[in-house]
């Protein structure tokens, strides 16, 4: 029995937060920093030298064992849990962008190759902007996926690209399901979503609490800073493992994605042991150095005594026994 409550609606259907938006803090895409992006970026928004990557083939993942956990870049993990292979917010094209000779490119080629990619059990979707939501990469990976997990609406947009109705569930906040010896649950996030100007909020954005009997593992999707995340700790955690957005922030939009002080505190909130920050290393999508969210989070993880792990892309991490990783993202 859950106690977090359905996702609210205004009266012409589109979802809306728990919160309301400040007035003066944006709530959606900001076109000035899209066009800052597109076409005059910062130099330290790129690595300025190509960054390390662990490649994977078909048979390391073929002889990985129980409980093993993959970055894969921005926010898509590769997980086998209980057996299973499971893969959250996949993206794989060159640039997270409506079309690919445009927008923000890949910092590095994933680690592993669609093709290479062993037999889904699941994918979990956290909403649908295109860092997040590959319509390319889904359409491939429909042939190998058992089941495609997704907040209310998300799972329409996959039935129209052609994935099959009977492999799509679609979750409120709240909601879940019981497969493959897993208990997924869709809770709350402190987002928006869309795929073009005039679709915002048809769809719901949520995070997932994954509960393998073994572990339990959050992982954030997108989300401003909010006291859901108390609410989630104090009904699902403990959590071994939450994995946590910090990347892409800006002080213009703290309402719907967190700064790294903010991502350590959603993490104490959660009742998390250690601490895996995605939605980094792979686009650029703000203004700041690419490399700041690893250095702060790192710094405050440092001071707050948090447990922190920051394998780089490829590079397996251990469930069972965590391992801290290196600064790989420094290449002084």
């Amino acid at each position: 029995m859950t106690d977090i409550r359905p996702a609210p609606r205004t009266a012409d259907g589109r979802f809306t937060n728990t919160t309301p938006r400040p007035p003066s803090v944006s709530g959606g895409p900001d076109l000035k920093l899209i066009w800052t992006l597109l076409f005059n970026p910062p130099p330290e928004t790129r690595p300025d030298r190509p960054i390390p990557v662990q490649p994977l083939t078909r048979a390391d993942l073929d002889a990985a064992p129980d409980a093993s956990l993959y970055r894969l870049g921005h926010s898509t993990i590769l997980m086998k849990l209980n057996g299973g292979w499971w893969l959250t917010d996949p993206v794989f094209c060159e640039r997270a962008f409506p079309v690919q000779f445009m927008g923000p490119k890949r910092f590095h080629a994933p680690p592993v190759t669609l093709t290479d990619l062993p037999p889904l059990r699941g994918v979990i979707l956290s909403h649908d902007h295109y860092d997040h939501l590959d319509h390319a990469a889904v359409t491939a990976l429909a042939r190998i996926t058992d089941l495609f997990l997704c907040p209310l609406g998300v799972g329409d947009r996959l039935t129209g690209w052609g994935i099959a109705a009977e492999r799509v569930r679609q979750f409120d906040w709240g909601q879940g399901i019981t497969t493959g010896g897993l208990r997924l649950t869709a809770t709350p996030a402190q987002h928006f979503s869309g795929r073009s100007l005039k679709d915002g909020n048809r769809t719901l954005w949520c995070s997932w609490v994954i509960e393998t009997g073994r572990h339990r593992l959050f992982f954030s999707g997108d989300s401003g800073y909010f006291d859901g995340f108390t609410a989630i700790g104090r009904q699902f955690g403990p959590f071994d493992l939450t994995m946590l957005e910090t990347g892409a922030y800006d002080v213009r939009w703290p309402y719907v994605h967190m700064h790294p002080d903010q991502t350590v505190q959603a993490h104490h909130d959660l009742r998390g042991r250690w601490l895996l920050p995605i939605h980094n290393g792979t686009f650029s999508l703000a203004l700041h150095g690419w490399q700041d969210p690893f250095e702060r989070v790192a710094t405050l993880a440092d001071q707050h005594g948090i447990a922190l792990t920051t394998p780089m892309m490829g590079e397996r991490l251990d469930l069972t026994a965590p391992h801290r990783g290196r600064a790989w993202w420094r290449t002084d």
